[in-house]
């Protein structure tokens, strides 16, 4: 073989030596170009999972406390005690105070029935249901009337707290700021709230309180988004003027839904007190017709079944036109 032969197979060795490895020395650049980007990938990876996994955990805290409110409210809704129900109704009075009143009003409301020359056992059946029933039907109207007054001002008071958060005020001021400028009852709540919490209480102890005053899905909210800001943090102010949104709409719909019934409860209204007003008319043209209604056993007895059924049909009526939300 010529030395020329062997320099062009040297030469050729020496090529295809340089053309294997010139690319590769070409390109680890661009191999570690994806070698960073596939370690990019492995932290964004990484970091999507962790979010992922906070997010869980906040999303469960989130429901644990839903949950727990829930059950609170509904326990709160049950039967409540005569004690819990002037403490909802914002009456100062004892049980016991309550109790002697009720006793004191049959024995008067007996009184006169004697009076009036009705039966004893009819007098004594009525003055026992009135002693019952008037004094509990007074405390649940004046328990409607406190939770209308406190819901007509949550609103007002949720955007204020939103305003002080916004400005940089600690929710504790803020709160302090509702104590000092709402009206009332919700001036007096957020009072007890601030109290608590000058006892050791947390914001989430303290703030639940405002549920045993007025047991309602409303309040209910506004301390489930306390709740949850104070446990998993979060956009205080957004949740807050979300909530004040909803309450307010719901205070719409409240009114809507009451103007679409008030044709119901006239109707309701009219109907219940029809009988008593055809029996005074005809007791004025007639004054002997309706007298052996209540001078006659066997009357006695009809006027007490046709006062019960009107009685049943009213109760009927006036479930049919309550709406809850």
């Amino acid at each position: 073989m010529t030395p020329f032969i062997l320099a062009i197979l040297a030469m050729i060795c020496v090529g295809a030596v340089g053309f294997a490895l010139v690319p590769s020395m070409l390109g680890n650049g661009r191999a570690e170009k994806r070698i960073k980007a596939y370690q990019g990938d492995i932290r964004v990876v990484r970091q999507e999972n962790a979010d992922l996994k906070n997010r869980d955990q906040r999303r469960k805290s989130v429901q644990q406390a839903l949950k727990a409110q829930s059950d609170a409210l509904e326990r709160k809704k049950r039967r409540v005690p005569l004690k819990g129900q002037l403490f909802q109704a914002g009456m100062t009075i004892k049980p016991a105070g309550f109790i002697r009143n009720s006793a004191i009003l049959g024995a008067i409301a007996f009184v006169i029935l004697f009076l009036v020359q009705v039966p004893i056992l009819f007098a004594a059946v009525f003055a026992v249901g009135i002693a019952y029933l008037m004094p509990r039907w007074y405390i649940a109207r004046r328990r409607k009337r406190y939770q209308n007054k406190y819901l007509d001002e949550l609103p007002n008071a949720v955007e204020a707290i939103v305003r002080g958060v916004k400005t940089g005020l600690p929710l504790n001021d803020s709160m302090r700021v509702v104590a000092k400028d709402a009206k009332e009852p919700v001036k007096s709540e957020f009072a007890r709230v601030l109290d608590q919490q000058s006892v050791g209480m947390t914001m989430t102890e303290a703030v639940s309180v405002l549920l045993d005053r007025v047991p309602l899905s409303e309040v209910n909210f506004f301390v489930v988004v306390i709740t949850v800001q104070q446990q998993s943090g979060g956009n205080l102010s957004e949740a807050l003027t979300n909530l004040a949104r909803v309450l307010r709409n719901r205070k719409k719909m409240k009114q809507k839904v009451a103007a679409m019934s008030a044709e119901a409860k006239a109707s309701a209204i009219i109907i219940g007190a029809l009988p008593f007003v055809v029996a005074g008319l005809v007791s004025l043209v007639s004054p002997q017709y309706l007298t052996p209604l209540w001078t006659t056993f066997l009357g006695q007895i009809w006027s007490g079944v046709a006062l019960l059924m009107l009685s049943l049909g009213v109760f009927v009526m006036n479930r049919m036109v309550q709406f809850d939300f």
